[in-house]
């Protein structure tokens, strides 16, 4: 398999070093740079976090000891990387981090070298990735389409062999929409499963989580199981019950591919049956979500005095929103939270995990959810259309993990698995039986400075 995991294994095995593997992945950054996927480079970091990994003892070296990796530029920081959220207001007056987000710190454990800033939409605000005053992030399986959003750029980067594994958020499908357009494979983990500390700038009431995306499953159960806090974990029965949920907006790829997976997880010994998909709770967290992230950004813009002249139209029309926002219906969409949260496990009384599509249909062009409109209900609405349902595993808390599955006319196909809290350990065991009986597809590119 080549991952994060089997280039670590070169390294540590003396059949590459960290540097030489450095150096590959620097150049695949600026051979790669028509991709976008990469809006602030360290180079001497790079360099300098590979010789000390060089000269670790065999003995201190983590499960992906020497291997570079991108943070998002947004989210949990990493010390010394100026993070802008994708905003050019930000970007002129971001300050460098004197260190690590709690994540970040953990993630440096394993042995990975932070050493650049993955692109994403300004605020997170698109599941496309077209960052302010910068070129847009392109899909690697076809530059004229979106690698998703908003952790675009970290999925860009991981399909083109820019690096092995990369940082990424979720608040509304972040890390999981990028992964069905690019092929990989992400964990939106349980609410409360990852650490969002010591500032909680990512917190926006629970909503969002961080980790990776990776082109394995068991990359990210390494890269989670580094950072997790442990939760009441759920185990699965010796037969696990899969629900299969079609929303009837997804196209026949994406639900064919859903439908195969679960024949996939049949084969591997599992329950199969068909359920309604949960649309209308779904469209509940996604207006949820949409109050948050409205109230959010203003607090935000407000924080930085940031006006709205100096943001793009649509985010502008969000913050107004958010400002317009009653802290009466903040308050009334927090305790709606709570209350899907509750509701949410009724899909699971009959379920140990739901299978659904990712998106609705293939990537879209480029620049097809940009900013540059003012009508905030009409984009929110969109974003959700590509992408069905894909607030309720926000909302409720619920661990979901996005894995390929197929492909269509070129493309990836992605799936996603869906648990009660505290079930993320079980849906990569599950994601796993998936990952084994998948067709087979060759990234566009390898990875940097993994040995042949």
């Amino acid at each position: 398999m080549t991952d994060a995991t089997a280039l670590a294994a070169a390294i540590s095995q003396g059949r590459v070093t960290a540097r030489a593997v450095t150096e590959a992945s620097l150049a695949a950054c600026h051979a790669q740079a028509k991709l976008g996927a990469v809006v602030h480079l360290e180079q001497d970091m790079a360099r300098a976090g590979a010789k000390a990994a060089d000269a670790l003892p065999p003995d201190r070296r983590g499960p992906f000891h020497g291997v570079p990796f991108l943070v998002k530029d947004l989210g949990g920081v990493a010390r010394g990387l100026p993070a802008a959220a994708g905003a050019a207001a930000i970007r002129v007056r971001a300050r460098l981090p004197g260190a690590d987000s709690h994540l970040l710190r953990d993630l440096r454990q394993t042995g990975l070298i932070p050493f650049g800033l993955s692109a994403t939409p300004p605020f997170g605000l698109s599941l496309s990735c077209e960052p302010d005053g910068l070129p847009p992030a392109r899909n690697p399986w076809n530059p004229k389409l979106t690698p998703g959003g908003s952790s675009g750029g970290a999925a860009a980067a991981v399909a083109a062999g820019i690096v092995a594994i990369a940082h990424a958020t979720d608040a509304a499908g972040s890390i999981r929409v990028p992964a069905a357009c690019c092929g990989l494979t992400g964990l939106k983990p349980s609410r409360g499963a990852v650490p969002g500390g010591p500032d909680f700038a990512n917190h926006l009431m629970g909503i969002a989580s961080e980790l990776v995306l990776a082109r394995s499953i068991r990359d990210v159960e390494t890269a989670f199981g580094a950072v997790h806090q442990p939760l009441a974990p759920v185990h699965l029965p010796e037969r696990p019950r899969i629900a299969l949920a079609l929303p009837k907006r997804c196209g026949p790829d994406q639900t064919h591919a859903a439908q195969a997976a679960a024949e996939a997880l049949r084969d591997a010994g599992c329950d199969l049956r068909e359920i309604p998909a949960p649309d209308r709770m779904g469209a509940e967290a996604h207006a949820i979500a949409r109050t948050i992230l409205a109230v959010s950004l203003a607090e935000w813009l407000a924080a930085l005095n940031i006006h709205d002249d100096q943001v793009p139209p649509l985010a502008a029309a969000m913050a107004a929103e958010g400002r317009a926002t009653p802290a009466t219906a903040l308050f009334a969409a927090a305790r709606q939270l709570a209350r899907l949260t509750n509701r949410s496990q009724t899909l699971f009384t009959a379920a140990d995990a739901v299978l659904t599509p990712v998106l609705a249909s293939a990537p879209p062009p480029v620049g097809s959810f940009d900013l540059s409109g003012t009508n905030s209900v009409s984009h929110m609405a969109r974003l959700e259309g590509f992408a069905p349902n894909a607030a309720l595993a926000n909302v409720a808390g619920l661990p979901a993990l996005a894995l390929p599955f197929g492909m269509s006319g070129g493309l990836p196909l992605g799936v996603q698995l869906i648990g009660p809290p505290g079930a993320d350990f079980a849906l990569l065991a599950l994601g796993a039986l998936i990952e084994a009986r998948a067709p087979s597809f060759p990234f566009p590119f390898p990875i940097a400075g993994l040995p042949t």
